[in-house]
């Protein structure tokens, strides 16, 4: 009986010490970027550590935020990978000090003065079409905002909703900024009636373009370029008036984790290699002082919004609070 009893705890016990060597071995990367992404980050992150378990998951950036804003530290989560900065400074105490990096390569005016997370996305937006989607139907091509509240368009329109995707928010906070906030509200009040659908994500107007489920689709402009330049679907990109809104997008390490040797590498790999693959091939957006992205047919030259207050998280809880769809 005793043989049975130390077979059993040795067996128990191996299995423990497989379990830590296991866990010391994984990293799990949460981020809130488009499936293309993380799949092309997924594949080198798999070639430069085949040592690791290294496992990026995706979720959009609001639920992402209430994640680590409930468990704090005690997350499962080692990396973000990609979150609004809004967002990020909601969790300030759960974040590991960065100051160690090299932040002097990114533009003054995006690295936070914590550095509590580091730039890792610029991401604009625009207005997209489908050419095929509207001439099939005999629908004019829209000039302005307010040619999207035209009956002729419902059921015909997919914007993210800002509660969910950093995206859909700053196309709420920009005509917020441009027209007034009662203005704004009262436009989207129209506005949502033309809507087939609000998407939990950012990539969702873009996906519905594709599959040809709408028109007319409120997006990334980096996700719509690459849509037409690797599946000829024929979309066609529209800035209005107010210009092409954006969001800043950070990375950072959750505070304990930065002393797991598995996790800092991952860590380092990301900033450095990482993040500028990711801006030749998916983002251009200029992040870093000495940036310069050719990505074929990215739009050159174009209006910015006006985003003021856009990385405020109160403001943004405030706003959001009075959205309704």
């Amino acid at each position: 009986m005793k043989k049975v009893l130390w077979l059993a705890m040795i067996l128990f016990l191996s299995g423990m010490i497989l379990s830590c060597k296991k866990k010391t071995n994984e990293v799990i990367i949460f981020t809130s970027s488009e499936d293309y992404r993380i799949e092309y980050m997924q594949k080198r992150l798999n070639e430069q550590f085949p040592q690791y378990d290294v496992i990026i998951n995706y979720i959009t950036t609001g639920n992402l935020a209430a994640k680590l804003k409930a468990e704090g530290t005690a997350t499962d989560c080692d990396i973000i990978g990609e979150m609004e900065y809004a967002y990020l400074e909601g969790i300030l105490d759960s974040l590991a000090d960065l100051s160690s990096y090299d932040s002097s390569v990114y533009l003054d005016e995006l690295v936070p003065a914590h550095r509590l997370y580091l730039p890792f996305l610029k991401s604009a937006g625009c207005v997209a079409i489908n050419e095929q989607f509207l001439t099939e139907r005999n629908l004019p091509v829209p000039a302005s905002y307010y040619d999207l509240i035209n009956p002729v368009y419902r059921g015909y329109i997919s914007m993210p909703n800002p509660k969910s995707s950093g995206t859909g928010y700053f196309f709420l906070k920009n005509l917020v900024n441009a027209w007034g906030e009662d203005a704004a509200f009262k436009y989207f009040d129209q506005f949502a009636e033309n809507v087939l659908q609000f998407t939990s994500s950012g990539s969702g107007p873009v996906n519905a373009l594709i599959q040809g489920e709408v028109g007319i689709g409120l997006g990334m402009t980096m996700q719509v370029v690459t849509t037409i330049n690797n599946r000829g679907v024929p979309l066609k990109i529209l800035y209005f008036e107010e210009g092409s809104p954006f969001t800043m997008y950070g990375m950072g390490v959750i505070k304990g984790k930065e002393t797991n040797q598995a996790v800092k590498e991952v860590f380092d790999f990301y900033v450095n290699i990482l993040t500028r693959e990711d801006k030749e091939l998916f983002g251009p957006e200029q992040i870093f002082k000495n940036q310069v992205n050719t990505m074929l047919n990215y739009p050159q030259n174009i209006k910015v919004a006006d985003m003021r207050g856009i990385d405020n998280l109160s403001e943004k809880e405030r706003l959001l609070s009075k959205w309704n769809y």
